[in-house]
């Protein structure tokens, strides 16, 4: 009786696991070639980030300007560097997951400046913007 409640737990186990491989096998190749926007936020002394302003309302305004052609967004939260001991590189990464570069950068262009107005509620470090074509 225990043999069989092993073989059927082990089993279950190896069938989860294949699941779950299949499950990121499929989500990364239904990403390959979008265009992802990376906007770093450094960190460094005296700076500071507003997570809960940029998760609940700067996020939500510029996904809202990028209408069908937004798949998804991302929000990381900074929390140690790769190396022990050392500083943290970033506060925060905010990511757009688009189908086309040019509709994203018309959704923008016109909405600039309302865009860089609202980092002041939210930050006062000036970010980076990386424009990638998502590989894999």
């Amino acid at each position: 009786m225990k043999k069989n409640l092993f073989v059927i737990l082990l089993l279950l186990a190896t069938c989860s696991a294949a699941f779950s491989q299949q499950k990121e096998e499929k989500s990364a190749s239904a990403d390959k070639g979008l265009i992802k926007v990376s906007v770093f936020y450094p960190y460094s002394e005296g700076k500071t980030f507003d997570m809960d302003y940029y998760e609940n309302k700067h996020m939500p305004f510029v996904a809202g300007l990028l209408g069908s052609n937004l798949v998804r967004y991302t929000i990381e939260k900074g929390v140690s560097s790769g190396t022990p001991n050392a500083p943290l590189p970033f506060m925060a990464i905010g990511s757009f997951y688009v189908k086309s570069i040019s509709e994203y950068q018309a959704a923008i262009a016109p909405n600039i400046q309302a865009i860089r107005a609202d980092f002041q509620k939210y930050t006062n470090v000036i970010p980076t913007v990386q424009v990638s074509e998502v590989i894999r």
